[in-house]
């Protein structure tokens, strides 16, 4: 069981059909994959800034628990949020692919 590599996805959580396709993808290749939390694009739920500080560092634990990261950035866009995460794996020493670049993933 140890050679499942563990993924997370990262990127704007306004791709969430990317985000879907990207889990399924990624599933099937054998890897174990984390998503984020995707309230961000549930209209009928605001998020107070507690919870927004919460998630993000929970986000960050789940980068830490994995071997690496997939950062969704279609049409190569990469928000602030996503830029920070990138650099905290790059300080982490975790592998970092992109869905711009998917056919290299696996």
């Amino acid at each position: 069981m140890n050679d499942i590599k563990v993924i997370i996805l990262c990127g704007s959580t306004k791709f969430i059909k990317e985000f879907r396709e990207s889990e399924a993808m990624l599933t099937r290749k054998g890897f174990a994959v984390i998503s984020p939390l995707l309230f961000e694009q549930d209209k009928s739920r605001e998020i107070s800034k507690e919870e927004a500080t919460l998630f993000g560092r929970i986000h960050f634990k789940k980068i830490d628990i994995s071997d690496e990261i997939f950062v969704i950035d279609v049409d190569g866009y990469i928000g602030e949020s996503t830029k920070k995460e990138i650099a905290y794996a790059k300080r982490n020493n975790k592998n970092i692919k992109y869905y711009s670049n998917k056919e290299t993933t696996g």
